[in-house]
């Protein structure tokens, strides 16, 4: 079978195409491994929304114009030429929307390894690092598919809490509670910040979604509040606030940052609405900052020491996942799509904003079952 690569038009994200090459053949130090299968939620949205800007598209390079967006997925071994990596040998990481790919793992581990590609050096290794299923303890083969899907999400949304905590909510709570507003209460990143945050002393967790999803983001109960976004109005303009926006939208911004005096802080995550997103320039307070993860891991790791800090992780990810798949109330429901076809629709059904946020689609572009 060719390869097969699901490109993206950087230029317009609704137009895509399926790309077919040649195998080509491994080099010394190299490893080919098979796609197995991915998780596409919005977050990978943001990366193709955010690729030129914090260089999403760099880490597997298409043709001019074109991308192929990044995605977090379970790959195989099926042919090595690097010693230490064996055929079968089975990894989680950051993978390309293909049936294959080819990487050269360096600083290579019983647990895990790091791609040593020349055009992914002065790319974070926390997206160049690759698990060994067998030996991760994030792994669980009867939950993998909720790995995929919540893994990253849940670890930026870990750490957007300890961010804002170890800022102490930017003074915010310094007088009385303080509100801390997040948009696009519905995606997966944005409730699982509202779930760690919620368990904060002194703040009012709010989630802003539209009509649609306004029930749904109840029901999860990880808001303290959860008003639509035409609604700011119910909120008094003085209370002390944060905004965490999961949304991008522009015009959202602007009005949270016009009506909301006492802003104390906005932090830029994520661009689920893609067909609204606008710059930052000439808001009333404070200007948005982007968050990026990598940053803050990178600090608590030097402050903990890396294995308290993935202890800790590891701690609040067994707890959480075991909240969203709770089969009373679940808030993930997971689907399979399989085939060029079936990722085509899925991949436009989550470009379009207006997905079930229930969802969690894991794709495969390889011939066999997912």
């Amino acid at each position: 079978m060719a390869v097969q690569d699901f490109l993206v038009s950087k230029a317009d994200l609704g137009a895509t195409r399926l790309r077919e090459t040649p195998h080509a053949g491994l080099g010394e130090g190299e490893a080919r491994f098979g796609v197995e299968k991915f998780a596409l939620t919005a977050n990978n949205i943001t990366y193709a929304a955010f690729g030129e800007a914090m260089n999403y598209w760099g880490f597997y390079p298409a043709e001019d114009g074109w991308g192929r967006i990044p995605v977090w997925g379970f790959a195989s071994v099926i042919e090595s030429r690097c010693p230490g990596i064996a055929v079968d040998d089975r990894y989680y990481g950051f993978l390309p929307m293909s049936n294959e790919v080819v990487l050269r793992p360096q600083r290579l581990t019983s647990a895990r390894f790091v791609d040593g590609a020349g055009h992914r050096a002065a790319l974070h290794e926390v997206y160049n690092s690759y698990s060994r299923c067998s030996a991760d303890p994030f792994h669980d083969a009867r939950t993998e598919d909720a790995e995929a899907i919540l893994r990253p999400l849940f670890t930026t949304s870990w750490l957007i809490d300890d961010f804002m905590a170890d800022n102490a909510f930017f003074g915010a709570t310094g007088h009385g509670t303080g509100l801390v507003m997040l948009s696009s209460a519905s995606s997966k990143t944005a409730y699982a910040t509202a779930y760690h945050l919620a368990r904060r002393p002194g703040i009012e967790v709010v989630g802003l979604t539209s009509p649609a999803n306004l029930e749904f983001c109840r029901r999860l109960g990880c808001y303290h509040r959860v008003a639509t976004y035409d609604s700011l109005d119910e909120f008094d303009a003085n209370t002390a606030c944060l905004y965490i926006d999961f949304a991008g939208n522009a015009a959202l911004r602007r009005a949270i940052h016009t009506r909301f005096t006492n802003l104390r802080y906005s932090s830029s995550i994520g661009g689920t609405h893609v067909d609204q997103l606008g710059g930052a320039r000439d808001l009333p307070g404070p200007r948005p900052v982007l968050f990026f993860a990598p940053a803050q891991i990178k600090k608590r790791s030097a402050e903990w020491g890396p294995d308290a800090f993935q202890q800790r992780l590891l701690s609040a990810w067994r707890e959480f996942v075991a909240t969203a798949l709770d089969s009373a109330a679940p808030w993930l429901v997971i689907e399979h799509y399989i085939g060029p076809e079936a990722v085509a629709s899925a991949y436009a059904a989550v470009l379009s904003g207006h997905d079930d946020p229930r969802r969690g689609r894991m794709l495969s572009l390889a011939a066999g079952p997912a």
